[in-house]
């Protein structure tokens, strides 16, 4: 629930394809709780009823995701250890989830990514990829606050895939391209549609990366837990009321095309997170909205 100061704006954002069932896909958090210092590294338990303490199962683990990641298969080993051990579970109400990649060296969006947003839109379905970028400061876990600005009218909500790089990369094929991929998570793309559309020069940037304005999570799901990416329905609530509903499958390009054009002219590097679309509104949108 993502709840503002000045007035409610909850966002439940899920790309599951159904109510929970135990599960072995591999489930990735960073999470506090009171009795541990500092951030620790997670797993969902296959029940569903809390995190498993990695840090507590390997205190040699790095204790960020984007340090997880940048040791690769061996840290990934270890969380699959723990995964298939009987290991205690922190239940839910004692922890605090926090976004699953926090600092990313880069947030690269893709804009008018979905072709029934863009029919909604009544626009043309682009033919090159639309990128704009939001700055990490942005990124906040998926129960925090949007703190929504006091001199922008006009705040708006999209669900989103995000993508997260787990290597380093530049010039990738799109055939190569999932191999850099070190899993998936969920993103809502806050904009200020006012400051995007017509102050700051029309340029997005500002519009888009107040702070606050990317909650992310609240798991990341390793890249060989989703048989298919973009067969994934991904839909969000404001207040309850579904708002946005629809499936990745509506992308017009998908990950592996996005990876290979950024990274034409971009190294993509540990734990970038891609952002890949907005989903279909089936409703009415606030004044402003692209």
């Amino acid at each position: 629930m993502l709840v503002s100061g000045r007035r409610l704006l909850t966002a439940l954002l899920q790309a599951r394809k159904g109510p929970f069932q135990p599960s072995r896909d591999m489930r990735l958090v960073q999470f506090q709780a009171p009795h541990l210092v500092g951030p620790h590294l997670g797993l969902e338990s296959g029940n569903g009823e809390g995190i498993i303490d990695l840090n507590t199962y390997d205190p040699t683990l790095p204790k960020t995701m984007i340090q997880f990641l940048e040791e690769g298969e061996a840290t990934l080993s270890v969380a699959r250890r723990a995964q298939a051990a009987q290991l205690p579970v922190l239940p839910w109400s004692e922890v605090t989830l926090l976004a699953p990649v926090t600092r990313p060296d880069k947030v690269v969006c893709v804009g008018m990514n979905y072709v029934d947003h863009c029919k909604e839109q009544n626009v043309p379905v682009p033919k090159e990829p639309i990128i704009f970028s939001k700055f990490s400061s942005s990124i906040v876990g998926p129960y925090d606050e949007i703190v929504l600005p006091p001199d922008s009218k006009e705040v708006d909500w999209e669900v989103e895939l995000a993508v997260v790089i787990g290597k380093k990369g530049k010039h990738i094929k799109a055939t190569d391209a999932l191999a850099y991929v070190a899993g998936f998570t969920v993103a809502h793309d806050v904009s200020a549609r006012d400051w995007q559309m017509r102050r700051n020069g029309r340029q997005w940037l500002l519009g888009k990366t107040f702070d606050t304005f990317c909650p992310l999570g609240p798991a990341l799901v390793t890249r060989d837990s989703i048989a298919d990416p973009h067969n994934l329905k991904i839909y969000c609530r404001v207040n309850g009321q579904v708002v946005q509903n629809s499936n990745t499958n509506q992308m017009v390009f998908k990950t592996e095309e996005l990876i290979a054009w950024v990274s034409r002219s971009l190294k993509v590097q540990i734990a970038l997170m891609a952002r890949f679309g907005s989903a279909h509104s089936g409703g009415k949108r606030s004044e402003g909205s692209h």
